[in-house]
């Protein structure tokens, strides 16, 4: 018996009679989040359940203030649903990532319980068959920030006053 791959991502070195110290640790591997959830391109559908993942993050967060209203957010959400490139984790919708394809710029990556996976796997479709991708994110949010870097981009500039009032920062990644 060999080392392969079920199918399922699931790695098998045992019995081999090649194996060396350290083959079990290589050959397995843990599947992807997205191999497991379900990430799918958004439809209108899904623009209330995104709308209310980021008045949820707005709402629990102490340095955003609330200058845009709930109703003025569903409708930009609403609006980005026809104009980019929109993916939707989980069913129900968990999280989400707004991408415009000709400018390579990741709008929105909203999630409904961060820390679980689900920013990495929309992160991943959204480098997927691209070698540039670009963002702004507010500069108060170190957690963000932890995360934009985890995933390879960097910071590139800084402007002092976004839509919100709040200082943003601008980060690319390059394959």
């Amino acid at each position: 018996m060999g080392t392969s791959c079920d199918g399922r991502g699931i790695w098998n070195c045992a019995g081999s009679s090649s194996a060396r110290p350290g083959d079990v640790e290589r050959a397995i591997r843990v599947a992807d989040v997205s191999d497991v959830l379900d990430i799918r391109r958004a439809g209108p559908e899904d623009a209330a359940a995104c709308a209310r993942i980021v008045n949820d993050w707005v709402d629990r967060t102490d340095w955003m203030p609330r200058v845009i209203s709930r109703e003025t957010i569903e409708g930009y959400v609403s609006k980005a649903m026809m104009q980019r490139e929109v993916y939707v984790i989980g069913d129900p919708v968990e999280g989400y990532l707004s991408l415009d394809p000709e400018t390579a710029t990741i709008g929105a990556l909203y999630l409904e319980n961060p820390g679980r996976g689900h920013g990495k796997a929309l992160m991943d479709r959204a480098k997927a068959d691209r070698d540039y991708l670009q963002l702004w994110t507010h500069e108060p949010n170190k957690a963000a920030h932890r995360f934009y870097f985890r995933e390879g981009f960097e910071l590139v500039g800084r402007k002092p006053k976004g839509e919100d009032n709040l200082p943003e920062l601008r980060m690319e990644w390059h394959r």
